[in-house]
């Protein structure tokens, strides 16, 4: 099993989504046999990440990296430890969420240019360039609205089946659920991935009917000279999120759209939820099942 460094890019802010948010995957990750590390953002004196240095310097084997943060927040020297990162192997699962939210993710090379965002590295296809989720009208696009925090979205998997969202290898079953979210971000293949990324599972937005991707996977590959480890770039970390997988746990006071009990009422949605976090986890030590 792997040595896991989860993370978020803001210090620890109290009502925000800092790393206690997160609780619940730590654990499950743990209870998968994981060592596990969940910090917030921690800077040196010179304003780097300093779990940054130390992952350069192969202490972890993954990097599960949530970017809550609005204002840019990886440094270069977190850019460029992280790429040391990959090149020794390791594994990234990259997050986000609506409009802007974690644009600081478009600075990781190609993996990060998956990441579509408002202002910068926009969706290819401009006619997605616009609101879906109408209900929480200080949120711009992309803001894919697949139900509400606390209820499930039925997802579609993309054919041939990636091992990221088989729910038994031994039965062949697919992943049905995930968590769902008022205004999820955006992710697809960037230009010049097509031969090492492709996106695994689709959601279908509950207010305008569209089609959006939920994750690409990136498999190891060449990247300027270097060979980089996989990553998983993933629409929103709120299909990762304590509050998501029960909405009783609580949420920033920011958050101002009522909750949904969906997966409350739904255990086959919870167990898809917490199997798909630990198919990411075994997917990104190489091992596909």
């Amino acid at each position: 099993m792997a040595r896991i460094l989860v993370k978020t890019t803001i210090p620890y802010t109290e009502d925000d989504w800092h790393i206690g948010y997160f609780s619940s995957l730590v654990q499950h990750l743990g209870d998968n046999g994981h060592d596990v590390t969940a910090h917030d953002r921690v800077e040196d004196a010179h304003g780097d990440d300093a779990d940054f240095v130390r992952l350069a310097e192969g202490e972890w084997r993954q990097l599960w990296l949530f970017a809550v943060d609005t204002t840019g927040a990886l440094t270069r020297a977190d850019c460029d430890n992280i790429r040391r990162f990959r090149a020794l192997g390791g594994g990234a699962m990259l997050t986000r969420d609506h409009q802007d939210l974690g644009s600081c993710l478009v600075r990781l090379g190609l993996a990060g240019a998956a990441h579509n965002f408002h202002s910068v590295n926009c969706e290819p296809d401009e006619a997605r360039r616009q609101r879906d989720d109408p209900y929480t009208d200080n949120i711009s696009w992309p803001n894919y609205h697949s139900g509400a925090n606390g209820d499930v979205q039925e997802i579609s998997i993309a054919v041939p089946a990636h091992p990221i969202v088989v729910r038994s290898t031994a039965t062949a079953d697919l992943i049905r659920y995930l968590p769902a979210h008022p205004h999820e971000g955006a992710v697809s293949v960037p230009a010049g991935a097509e031969q090492v990324a492709r996106v695994i599972a689709f959601g279908r937005s509950k207010a305008t009917g569209r089609v959006f991707n939920l994750a690409v996977a990136f498999e190891a590959h060449e990247e300027d000279g270097q060979r980089l480890g996989r990553v998983l770039a993933a629409s929103t970390f709120h299909h990762f999120c304590d509050y998501n997988f029960d909405p009783d746990s609580g949420s920033p006071s920011f958050v101002s759209e009522p909750p949904g009990d969906e997966i409350k009422r739904n255990p086959e949605a919870k167990v898809d939820a917490l199997t798909y976090v630990a198919n990411i986890a075994q997917w990104l030590s190489g091992d596909d099942g």
